[in-house]
């Protein structure tokens, strides 16, 4: 497990202590939650943008192969 040191305004860290203990848990478990939010919401994010990216290529693939084979310096179009 790693430790993180935040600075945070004295506003903000009351708030945050005020919400954790509503739910039942300390600031740290309130920021575990948060980060693992995050983390999902981000690889969601990144899978759908591949999904999409992927759709678009869809069919491409000789035109992709011939891009590559040119870029590596085999230019199989000669």
């Amino acid at each position: 497990m790693t430790s993180l040191t935040v600075t945070l305004p004295d506003d903000t860290y009351r708030r945050l202590d005020e919400i954790a203990q509503g739910r039942g848990q300390s600031i740290d478990a309130l920021f575990d939650a948060m980060a693992s939010q995050m983390v999902t919401e981000a690889e969601a994010e990144a899978e759908a943008l591949f999904r999409v990216r992927a759709q678009r290529g869809q069919g491409q693939n000789a035109r992709g192969l011939a891009l590559l084979a040119k870029a590596m310096g085999n230019d199989l179009s000669r």
